[in-house]
C-alpha cells in the first residue's frame, strides 16, 4: 500500500509546494514506490478529483471509515472504479476493504454524476474531463461545454536536418488521424491519436496533450523535437538567408531554437562547407547540454558551440564576430509565460471528517498547485520536458508586487544591455528578440528603449514591420500591447500602434495552444530607427531619459516607470 501513501503525501502537499507535479514527484527523496507509478496515479486522480470528491461526500464514506483520509479516499476510489487493474493491494488489506465494502454505493453515486453531466458511459465522462484537464464549465440543463482555460497540446517540430514532415507522417505518425483544426486537438481526449499540421510554422504538428513520444525511435534519434509553437517563432521570424552571412545565437542553451535555426539555414543554403551558426552559452554546464542537443539534431556541421562564451564579452569588431549578419537573442527572463502540462491542475479534496463534524454537512476543499514551473533542461536532455525547452528561468509568480517590480527592473535592464550589444555588430542586418514572459517591462518596454538608444540611431536599426515579416508570422493575429506602448510613449499613439503591430505576442492557455511569449525583429536599413517622443514639458526626447549624445547613457538604463 506504499503507493497510495506516497501518492497521498503528494496530493496533501500540493498547496504548500511549488513546481510542476512531475518535478515534485521525480525529485522527491521520500517515496517508497517507483516515481513513475506515483506520478501516473496522482495525475489521473487529480483530473477526476472534483467528481471523486463528490462521490465521497454523497456516499458519506469518511463518516463510516475513520481510517481513511480525504486524499487516500479519492486515490482508492479512483483505482476501484476507474482503473482496469483495480486497487494495487491484497484483497484483505484493511484500506482496500474500507472502500470495497462500499463499492455498490460508490458506483451508484458515480453513475448519478455521469448521467447528470450528459455522458452515456465512463469513457465519455473521461473524455469530458481529460479534454479540458478538469477545468470546464458544464451547463447541465443543456449539454454544452465552455472552456475557461484551454489545455496545452503536445507540439512537435519535425527536424528537417534528418527527416521530413512527409516521412514522419508515414512512419512515426502513421496511425494518427489528421484533423483540420487545432481546436479538434484541444477538445479531444488527452491520449487521442489525432494530428494537426500547423498553418503558421512549417514542419510543426500538434498532438493531444497527453501524447507520450519518449519511447519512439524518432524521438531518440533526433528526427522529431518537442518544442512549443511559440518557441519556434524567433528563428522563423529571423528568416536567415544565404546573403545574410553567419548567424549567432547569443543565449543558446538548451538548444531548441539553435537547432531550428540550423534547419532553416540548411533549407536556404543546401551546400554548407563551413559552420554558419555560432551558438554561445555563458554557463559551461548548460553548454554541455547544448552540445548534446546539437549532436542529437545532427547539425554539428552547421553549428559551432561556444560553451562558456559570454555574449556580452564578444568583441563585434574582431573575427569571427565581425562577420555575423543575423543574431537570435532569447535572454533570461521572468518565465511568466511558461505553461507546464500539470502545473495548474486543480485538486479537489473531500471535506475531512473534522470539517464534516464541525459544520454539520460536507464541504469540498479545493487546493491548487502552484503555477511555478521549474522543469530543468540543464541536465541531460532525456526527458520530453527538457527537449521541449521549458527552461529554468526566474519565476515572477508567487511574489508580491514590490518584489516583482524589482525583479522586472533588473531583468529588463539586462535584456536591454544584451540587445544594445547586438546592435554593435558591424555587419549584422537582422536581430530577433524574444522572451517567454507576459510582462510589458521585458517586452514592449525593452523594444522601445532599444529603438530610442544611441546604438539604434547610430547604426540605423528599426523594427521589422508586419508587412515585411515572413508569411506565417505576418498572419499571426496576436500583436503587441498598444496600451503598454502608450504608457511609455505618452501621447504618441501613432508610434505606439506601429510598435505594437510590428511585435508578436502569444497568450498562454488560449485556443491558440501556446505558452505566453513575445518576439520582435530588428532590421538595419536606410530608414531612421529613432522614435521621437514629446515629453510632458514639450521637449523632444526619449521617454526613458536616454542621452542621444553617446552610448554610455544606454548602459545605465534603469527600467521604464510604471507610473507614466
Amino acid at each position: 500500500m506504499s503507493l497510495y501513501y506516497d501518492a497521498s503525501s503528494i496530493l496533501e502537499s500540493s498547496q504548500n509546494q511549488s513546481g510542476s507535479l512531475k518535478s515534485r514527484v521525480f525529485t522527491s527523496k521520500t517515496l517508497n514506490s517507483p516515481p513513475k507509478q506515483v506520478y501516473a496515479l496522482v495525475a489521473e486522480t487529480s483530473k477526476w478529483s472534483p467528481i471523486l470528491s463528490e462521490v465521497v461526500a454523497k456516499s458519506q464514506l469518511l463518516e463510516h471509515e475513520r481510517k481513511l483520509s480525504p486524499s487516500l479516499s479519492i486515490l482508492l476510489i479512483h483505482d476501484l472504479l476507474l482503473s482496469k487493474s483495480g486497487i494495487a493491494a491484497p484483497a484483505s488489506h484493511p484500506l482496500r476493504v474500507s472502500v470495497t465494502r462500499h463499492k455498490a454505493r460508490l458506483s451508484a453515486e458515480l453513475t448519478k454524476i455521469r448521467i447528470r453531466k450528459g455522458c452515456k458511459s465512463i469513457d465519455e465522462l473521461r473524455a469530458l474531463l481529460t479534454s479540458t484537464e478538469g477545468i470546464i464549465t458544464v451547463n447541465e440543463s443543456a449539454p454544452s461545454r465552455k472552456l475557461q482555460h484551454w489545455p496545452h497540446p503536445r507540439w512537435v517540430r519535425i527536424n528537417t536536418l534528418k527527416s521530413t514532415l512527409s516521412q514522419q507522417l508515414q512512419t512515426t505518425f502513421a496511425d494518427y488521424k489528421k484533423v483540420s483544426s487545432l481546436r479538434e486537438i484541444l477538445l479531444a481526449s488527452s491520449n487521442a491519436k489525432d494530428l494537426y499540421v500547423d498553418k503558421h510554422i512549417p514542419d510543426l504538428v500538434a498532438l493531444a496533450p497527453g501524447t507520450n513520444l519518449s519511447t519512439t525511435a524518432a524521438y531518440h534519434n533526433g528526427l522529431i523535437i518537442l518544442q512549443d509553437k511559440a518557441s519556434c517563432f524567433p528563428a522563423y521570424l529571423l528568416d536567415p538567408k544565404p546573403e545574410d552571412g553567419t548567424c549567432l545565437d547569443a543565449c543558446a542553451a538548451p538548444g531548441n531554437k539553435t537547432t531550428h535555426l540550423a534547419a532553416i539555414l540548411q533549407s536556404r543554403c543546401q551546400e554548407l562547407h563551413r559552420s554558419r551558426l555560432w551558438a554561445c552559452e555563458r554557463d559551461k554546464a548548460r553548454g554541455v547540454v547544448l552540445d548534446r542537443m546539437v549532436s542529437l539534431a545532427g547539425c554539428h556541421d552547421i553549428v559551432t558551440v561556444k560553451a562558456g562564451e559570454d555574449f556580452l564579452l564578444l568583441d563585434p569588431e574582431k573575427l569571427p564576430w565581425k562577420d555575423v549578419g543575423s543574431l537570435l537573442l532569447d535572454p533570461s527572463c521572468s518565465g511568466s509565460g511558461i505553461v507546464g502540462r500539470d502545473e495548474a491542475l486543480p485538486i479537489s479534496l473531500p471535506a475531512s471528517r473534522a470539517d464534516i463534524e464541525n459544520s454539520g454537512h460536507p464541504r469540498k476543499r479545493k487546493r491548487k498547485r502552484s503555477s511555478k514551473t521549474t522543469a530543468n533542461p540543464r541536465t541531460t536532455g532525456a526527458s520530453e520536458e527538457q527537449q521541449e525547452g521549458l527552461e529554468e528561468k526566474p519565476s515572477s509568480r508567487n511574489i508580491d508586487n514590490d518584489q516583482l517590480a524589482g525583479r522586472l527592473k533588473t531583468l529588463s535592464a539586462f535584456q536591454l544591455r544584451l540587445l544594445l550589444h547586438a546592435f554593435r555588430f558591424p555587419h549584422a542586418r537582422k536581430i530577433s528578440y524574444s522572451t517567454c514572459s507576459v510582462h510589458a517591462e521585458e517586452n514592449e518596454h525593452v523594444v522601445i528603449a532599444a529603438l530610442q538608444s544611441y546604438e539604434a540611431t547610430q547604426h540605423g536599426w528599426r523594427l521589422l514591420q508586419r508587412h515585411d515579416q515572413v508569411e506565417g508570422l505576418k498572419s499571426w493575429h496576436v500583436r503587441g500591447d498598444v496600451h503598454n506602448c502608450n504608457r511609455v510613449l505618452l501621447n504618441d499613439s501613432t508610434t505606439a500602434d506601429e510598435i505594437a503591430e510590428a511585435s508578436i505576442r502569444c497568450e498562454a492557455s488560449t485556443e491558440e495552444g501556446t505558452q505566453g511569449f513575445f518576439v520582435a525583429a530588428f532590421v538595419r536599413g536606410p530608414e531612421d530607427g529613432t522614435i521621437e517622443v514629446v515629453s510632458k514639458d514639450g521637449r523632444v526626447s526619449s521617454s526613458n531619459g536616454f542621452d542621444s549624445g553617446g552610448s554610455e547613457a544606454s548602459e545605465e538604463w534603469d527600467g521604464l516607470s510604471n507610473t507614466d
